[in-house]
């Protein structure tokens, strides 16, 4: 299958009206740049031409041709003539009289091997015996231009020209032709552009991010390589790393000097408190140096903007490791472009796709030294003194087990009898002096500290409780020594550990904690300052180019919502002329008509005739169509858009609930050997199209991300990007509307199978299976001449050259459907670019003698020349049969 990009756009002129403003070479390269510049297609490198012309305009256009078979091209040009009408006839001599559709004449420039001509003296339109359209029906010869205007077809038909004689023939065609009607395409493709661009998120919606996971390798070694840089960040000869390890070792001198303060001499003597506050205060001293030095980092870690590599050497200076950044930063571009691939793939509107690039770049972009000093109020003095004070706000909490022992301890130092039940007292009594002096001890100012009650109160009630024991109970001596020597064992027990969590308040209270998570804290920070200078600029250039893509994914949203809104109702009386209105073949007279059928009609105006019979294939049924011809390559119409070759406005007919895209309401006008399929739209319509969209969209971007690469994804690399999506997308809308549903826009696809036609039109396959594989005999197709033309064809069966073709994207159903009938599948069969038509083409031969070529010796200006004028012939030449002179 050839595609549009492997050949050319297939360049449209009629020459049967208008063919003196192509005189000069000048005069055809603007009408070529007119019809492939609006498209944004350069000038070809393989002109392919189709030219409508008459067999009488052969010699009268001589002109024409030569200018057309010298156009300038790095290829060759290649030329197909489609001939409408009968023949004048050919000069026999003597007194002998035209004889009509006699002979083909034509001049020895259209005998080059890359020119061939197609006479269809008669389009065999009417569908009834009593119809009478003219030869050239202008319904009829739209769809065949439209068909001959597929670079497939067009080229397919010259290479059979060349296998006949003088690479003339004549044409039978019959023709399926699958579409939608106008408004469920326009519906369907308003639907697609709507689900391609998504829509947009609240301010207050989370944004999503891409999972570290599902990133490609360059970004995600950007986004989780500085995580792992976290470790040796000070350097062990840096006064960093000297500054930290001072406080450190005065934090560890205070731990020391907290766990003697715990044991019973801390309890009995001050000097160890004496000591552990010394300590402390040391540590404070150190850690306010500490601090000074990651205040002076961060200050100096980068501005506003981001860090830099100055900033880094700063860091260095003060001890500071900034790992190197390796490779990380290379293939950024590539791996942004596969991410959206990726996404765009997985089927995510545009808008989405924006906000987890915004999400990547907010993930990946450093933060500048100076965007983490507001952290450090979090490690100051003030907020070590503040959570020491909250520490110490409120006395140790009492566990449970120490009010067992000293409960246990009360009572069984009260098992005494009378008077010795006295002895019950020195339970209660070691507790009171043991919180008395422990709060003393660990006395701040003039405020001692707050001792629990609860040891105390249980020691009482243990004593009452056993002198109650006893009193009922009458023990023996012995028994209550002994219960006052193992109460006094639990006594110690309960006060040690009393003691050791009164003194670990304490010290919470002067900071020991609070100076350890302040050190730690401080050494966070600024390992994450480190961390962050990590691979600084290449993080900074992703990050820019993720926002700039992010950016240039919302502007692609914002073009697809453009075209998706409808288009204004064009004012009444507006008229749909556009500048190349003199171009238009099918709203100029035909060069068959006399000026005795224009005087019979009155001599009124009817350059708009061809508007009764052609049919509606404009994307839009209203308004101005300037920007539809803008990016049509195919040729110009009459502000109608892209519909079929030479279709006309929207307005030239009446639309209604009953109206038929080919319709004009007054019956199908469309040719006999045509037969069309309109569906309703498949489940798979819109799925298809966005996709299709997805396609153009990175097709559109393919440029961008080479700027990315190099580093240049500024604000011009961004503005064309916008411009060729913008085009691109006008150009998805003129293809779909131009060669259907079924044929895929000419960019990079993905590897996925296109879905069938019963997905996309709600049609069956099997109608276009049944007519490409017919049997290529007689009935099959309708010869397009009329009884004189025919008995000028060539009477061989086998001398005829057939031609079967269907859409590309159909070939597996085509081919499975074939396998399921037991029919042998077609030899040659042509899969076209175009998903519109399928069908097959006769090129028959013309007899022996029935072509001749002549050498012009002067023109005449035929082309300019009035119906009366006709009587006369334009060139005088001398005539060669059979090729002999």
């Amino acid at each position: 299958m050839t595609s549009p990009e492997d050949t050319t756009a297939v360049v449209r002129l009629d020459l049967r009206a208008g063919a003196a403003a192509l005189a000069t070479p000048q005069a055809v390269r603007d009408r070529v740049a007119e019809q492939l510049g609006r498209a944004g297609l350069p000038e070809p490198d393989y002109p392919l031409f189709l030219v409508t012309d008459t067999p009488a305009g052969l010699t009268d256009h001589q002109l024409q041709y030569e200018l057309l078979s010298g156009y300038r091209a790095v290829g060759e040009t290649r030329i197909l003539v489609l001939l409408v009408g009968s023949s004048p006839g050919s000069y026999a001599g003597g007194e002998e009289a035209y004889l009509p559709d006699r002979r083909l004449v034509r001049p020895t420039t259209l005998r080059a091997a890359t020119t061939g001509l197609v006479w269809a003296g008669d389009l065999r339109s009417a569908r009834t015996a009593l119809d009478r359209p003219e030869p050239d029906d202008p319904a009829a010869l739209a769809v065949l231009v439209d068909l001959l205007s597929v670079p497939d077809v067009f080229v397919r038909v010259l290479e059979g020209l060349r296998k006949l004689p003088d690479s003339v023939a004549a044409p039978g065609v019959r023709l399926l032709e699958q579409d939608l009607p106008t408004e469920v395409r326009d519906r369907a493709w308003r639907d697609a552009l709507t689900r391609f661009a998504g829509e947009d998120s609240g301010a207050g919606d989370p944004v999503d991010t891409v999972p570290d996971s599902q990133l490609p390798e360059p970004l995600r070694a950007l986004v989780t390589g500085r995580d792992g840089r976290g470790h040796g960040h000070r350097r062990p000869d840096g006064p960093a790393n000297l500054a930290h390890r001072t406080c450190a070792e005065s934090l560890d001198r205070a731990d020391e000097d907290l766990v003697a303060l715990r044991s019973f001499p801390g309890l009995l003597h001050p000097a160890r408190r004496d000591a552990l506050e010394a300590d402390l205060h040391q540590a404070r001293e150190d850690l306010g140096g500490f601090r000074a030095l990651v205040e002076r980092a961060l200050q100096g870690g980068g501005g506003a903007a981001a860090p830099t590599a100055e900033a880094a050497a700063r860091l260095g200076a003060l001890g500071l490791r900034v790992p190197a950044a390796d490779s990380a930063g290379e293939r950024v571009g590539e791996g942004l472009r596969e991410l959206a691939g990726r996404l765009l793939g997985d089927g995510l509107a545009l808008r989405s796709v924006a906000q987890h690039f915004t999400a990547l770049a907010g993930r990946v972009e450093p933060v500048p030294g100076t965007a983490l000093l507001h952290r450090l109020a979090d490690h100051s003095e003030e907020s070590v003194t503040r959570g020491s004070a909250t520490e110490y706000a409120a006395p140790p909490r009492t566990p449970g087990a120490v009010l067992l022992m000293a409960g246990a301890a009360g009572l069984l130092g009260g098992l005494w009898q009378w008077p010795a039940v006295l002895a019950a007292l020195l339970v209660p009594v070691l507790f009171v002096v043991v919180a008395l002096l422990g709060a003393n001890r660990l006395r701040t100012g003039r405020r001692a500290a707050r001792w629990p009650m609860g040891p105390r109160l249980a020691a009482v009630a243990g004593a009452v409780a056993g002198a109650a024991v006893a009193y009922a109970a009458d023990p023996p001596l012995w028994l209550g020594g002994t219960g006052l020597l193992v109460g006094l064992g639990l006594t110690a027990e309960a006060v040690r550990r009393l003691w050791r969590d009164a003194a670990d308040s304490w010290a919470a209270g002067r900071g020991t904690t609070a100076l350890r998570t302040a050190l730690d804290g401080l050494d966070t920070l600024l390992a994450e300052l480190v961390r962050e200078h990590w691979a600084a600029e290449e993080r900074l250039y992703c990050a820019d180019a993720a926002r700039s893509v992010a950016g240039m994914l919302r502007a692609t949203a914002a073009a697809a919502d453009a075209q998706a809104a409808p288009e204004p109702l064009a004012p009444a009386g507006a008229g749909g002329a556009g500048p190349y209105e003199d171009d238009d073949w099918l709203s100029a007279p035909s060069a068959l008509e006399t000026p005795e059928s224009d005087a019979a009609d009155g001599g009124a105006d009817d350059g708009d005739w061809a508007a009764a019979y052609a049919w509606d294939n404009t994307p839009d049924r209203h308004g101005d169509h300037e920007a539809d011809r803008a990016g049509d390559p195919y040729g110009d119409r009459d502000g109608g858009g892209p519909g079929p070759y030479g279709t006309p406005s929207p307005a030239a007919y009446p639309a209604g609930p009953d109206d038929a895209p080919w319709g004009s309401g007054e019956g199908d006008r469309a040719p006999r050997w045509l037969d069309r399929e309109i569906g309703e739209g498949g489940p798979d319509l819109v799925a298809t199209l966005a996709g299709d969209l997805r396609n153009t969209a990175l097709a559109a971007m393919a440029p961008y991300w080479g700027a990315v690469e190099r580093g240049q994804a500024g604000a011009l690399a961004l503005s064309r990007t916008e411009e060729r999506v913008r085009e691109l997308l006008s150009a998805a809308r003129h293809h779909l509307w131009r060669y259907g549903v079924l044929a895929p826009p000419p960019y990079p696809a993905d590897h996925r199978a296109r879905t069938t036609a019963a997905g996309l039109l709600g049609t069956d396959s099997l109608r276009v299976a049944e007519l490409v594989g017919r049997e290529t005999d007689r009935g099959a197709v309708v010869q397009l001449s009329s009884p004189e033309q025919g008995a000028l064809l060539s009477r061989d069966p086998e001398a005829a050259l057939w031609i079967r073709f269907a859409p590309g994207t159909l070939q597996g159903e085509i081919e499975a459907a074939w396998r399921k009938s037991g029919s042998p599948p077609a030899e040659e069969a042509l899969w076209t670019s175009s998903g519109r038509y399928a069908g097959l083409i006769r090129l028959t031969p013309l007899r022996m003698g029935v072509v001749d070529t002549v050498l012009p010796r002067q023109g005449t200006g035929g082309s300019a020349r009035t119906g009366a004028d006709r009587a006369e012939p334009a060139v005088h030449a001398e005539f060669r049969e059979d090729d002999r002179w």
